[in-house]
This record gives C-alpha cells, structure tokens and sequence, in this order.
C-alpha cells in the first residue's frame, strides 16, 4: 500500500468512513444529516419550480416532467413536520426509486455520499408511541455530526403518497 493510500484510508477512518461499507448520499434538513442508499437515487438536480396538483397533501409539492416521466416531488420539510424554509439555489430535488416508481425529494442542500458498514449504524431510539421512528433505519456518526439513515420507501409511502400514482407520459 503506499502513502498516499494510507493517507486517504487513515482520513476515511477518522470521518466514519468504512471502505467496506454500503453507500449513502448524505443530505441537510435544516441543522440535520439524513441518508439514503445511493443505490435508490436516480439523479439529483437543482430545485426548479413543479406543476402543482390539487387536493394532494401539502408536502406534495406537485409534479415534474423529467425527460418524459411525470415524477411526483415530496418536500421533505414539510413530511417530517419542520418548519418551512424558502428554497434557494443549494435548495435540490433528489430523485428516488421508491417501490418500482420515481419520486423526487426536495431537500435544503446535498452533504456528500459516505460508506459506512452496518455494523456502525445503531439502530434509532425509542421515543415511546408519540414518535413514530419509524422511517428511519438507524443512526451512524459522520465526523463531529449525526446522520439519520431513512428508509426512503416508508419516508414515501406514509400517510398517502402511496395514493399518488402519476402515469408515466410517452414521448
């Protein structure tokens, strides 16, 4: 091995790093880390407006043509209950698969993409039956900061979006 591999190993080690880990695309709520297997995503594009559709919850922010495929947006924010932010340009939506369809995520602004190695995520705390935890598969250290690791289809199927099926359009 030479130095400058050990280098990099040795930095990789001191940020949580594992190189025999699965990999996840990082992102930021607010002050918060959340996670995603990389694998799901599908692309990550800067927030650009959406076509809004009537009587769908409010995080459903609306619909986006992307390359031919209508693709349902969720704003995170607003599913986890935080408080509305303006978006702005660090302001992105991931696309995700999400039981066999596409959907975007908007988020406050992508972190990084990590390995980190399932024994190094614990699993989320309990917070008795008023919190529900469950979207989340657990909790890894990322440096000095938390990263809360979802289960993207849960995060997307609760309360309704399963109800939002958008056919896909033809070119």
């Amino acid at each position: 091995m030479s130095i400058a591999t050990e280098s990099v190993k040795s930095q990789d080690d001191q940020m949580g790093f594992a190189s025999d880990g699965d990999q996840y695309l990082t992102f930021a709520l607010g002050e918060e880390q959340y996670g995603v297997e990389i694998l799901r995503v599908q692309e990550i594009k800067g927030y650009t407006g959406v076509t809004r559709i009537p009587n769908t919850p409010n995080y459903v922010k609306g619909v986006l043509n992307l390359r031919g495929t209508i693709v349902p947006i969720v704003d995170l924010r607003m599913k986890f209950g935080m408080e509305q932010q303006e978006y702005d340009k660090k302001t992105v939506i991931i696309v995700v698969e999400v039981k066999g369809r596409i959907m975007g995520i908007i988020v406050d602004a992508v972190s990084d993409v990590m390995n980190i190695a399932a024994k190094d995520i614990q699993p989320a705390p309990e917070f008795g039956s008023m919190v529900d935890v469950g979207f989340i598969n657990g909790i890894g250290s990322y440096g000095e900061k938390l990263v809360a690791f979802l289960d993207i289809d849960r995060v997307l199927s609760v309360s309704g979006t399963e109800e939002f099926d958008v056919p896909e359009t033809e070119q």
